[in-house]
């Protein structure tokens, strides 16, 4: 997160469109730094799908949470699409910080106070004397991840000494990161690696007008369930960097993006807190996907495609496969295909629209990488059932031509 924010004015523009029966929220928003005034809207009955740019936020499901697109680092584009009743998708990203320094943005999803702007009976602020005790506040996330980019998966967790603040939260941040990929690194330095709740973390600190205490996995994963936020407060009480005496403000989960991060996705969110209105899971499996283009009728192309497993466990995986195209021409519009040499079923599928019959799977462009320039890639990962010992697909096919 940055090592400093400062105030500014937001002008805000919200322009209601309809496109292809699909209502989408548009605004523009001009300013720079935090988006402390950002642009808050409701999603009437969960049947509108919402696009958010530059620093805009949205409240979803029924307004237990806050979607914020929160640019703050780049001018870059950089857009994600909301669908109901709460998870969402980065459809785009132009980010190109460099990897040595701060994130150009944290698209994320929140329940609480984020710079004032708060979600209503949120069951927050919590002191962090009652935090401590087990089961007092958790969480459950699930994500898509893809393999290109330079990006952390992370919770932002918010600490004040007062139960309530107009702006900057005064008393600590405690990013929990689930994952990343690219050469990033959480703010300060490690100090020491911890145990909790049964998982390895590296353990880092770094000193702003704040203190800044991340959490990283030391084998990242793409999901936690009833994460127990109290755990990790305890841990850094224990090592001074927060007070008993402080309140927990507000819990955010979501991207920090250095380079691109396209295709990155909440599938699923959920905070739960004593006193406050009970909250589901905000989403479904795929309710943050943007709608499948209709891809165009096959055309020339010649490609190369490899396959990989990022994680296993027991009946169940994570892989993707990375589809280049080489040949000289742009594509604009493409179909993937493959065979599964078992009886291997996808679950979840991102940057991209998929069926499957039996062992043979079909995966059509999103809207957000159709086109695929000469020598670039598109990264499809997606989770699915093993046996623990399957054998990669085969006969992989690009627009119709094999692919090696």
């Amino acid at each position: 997160m940055p090592p400093s924010r400062k105030a500014f004015v937001v002008a805000a523009v919200l322009v209601v469109v309809v496109f292809g029966g699909v209502a989408l929220i548009v605004g523009a928003m001009t300013g720079s730094d935090h988006p402390a005034s950002a642009i808050g809207a409701r999603i009437p009955g969960g049947a509108v799908s919402a696009a958010l740019c530059n620093s805009q936020r949205l409240a979803v499901d029924g307004g237990v949470y806050t979607v914020q697109n929160n640019e703050w680092g780049s001018g870059a584009a950089e857009c994600v699409a909301v669908g109901a009743p709460g998870g969402f998708t980065v459809t785009r990203s132009a980010i190109a910080n460099s990897a040595s320094g701060a994130p150009g943005g944290y698209p994320s999803i929140y329940r609480g106070c984020h710079w004032s702007a708060c979600t209503p009976r949120s069951g927050l602020p919590v002191p962090v004397s009652r935090l401590l005790s087990p089961g007092t506040v958790t969480t459950t996330w699930a994500t898509a991840q893809p393999g290109t980019g330079a990006y952390d998966v992370a919770y932002d967790i918010w600490f004040n000494r007062a139960p309530g603040t107009s702006g900057q939260p005064d008393g600590a941040e405690l990013m929990i990161w689930l994952n990343h990929n690219g050469p990033v690194r959480p703010f300060g330095s490690k100090v020491s690696t911890a145990v909790i709740g049964g998982r390895s973390y590296d353990v880092w600190f770094g000193k702003q007008a704040w203190n800044t205490i991340s959490y990283s996995m030391v084998r990242g994963t793409t999901s936690v369930r009833d994460l127990d936020i109290g755990r990790f407060a305890a841990d850094a009480l224990r090592r001074g960097y927060i007070g008993k005496s402080w309140y927990l403000i507000d819990v955010e989960a979501g991207f920090e993006l250095w380079q691109g991060g396209a295709g990155l996705a909440t599938d699923s969110f959920a905070v739960n807190v004593p006193g406050g209105r009970s909250a589901s899971i905000a989403a479904g499996s795929t309710a943050a996907r943007p709608p499948p283009s209709t891809a165009p009728a096959a055309a020339s192309a010649s490609c190369t495609v490899t396959y990989s497993v990022a994680h296993t466990w027991p009946g169940g995986l994570q892989a993707q496969a990375v589809l280049t195209n080489t040949s000289t021409s742009p594509v604009n519009g493409w179909t993937l295909t493959w065979s599964f040499a078992g009886d291997q079923r996808i679950t979840d599928l991102w940057n991209g629209d998929f069926t499957q019959s039996g062992e043979r799977v079909s995966v059509t462009n999103a809207p957000y990488d159709a086109t695929i320039a000469p020598s670039a890639s598109v990264t499809i990962g997606f989770t699915g059932t093993s046996t623990g010992s399957d054998p990669p697909p085969a006969a992989f096919q690009f627009n119709g031509t094999n692919c090696p």
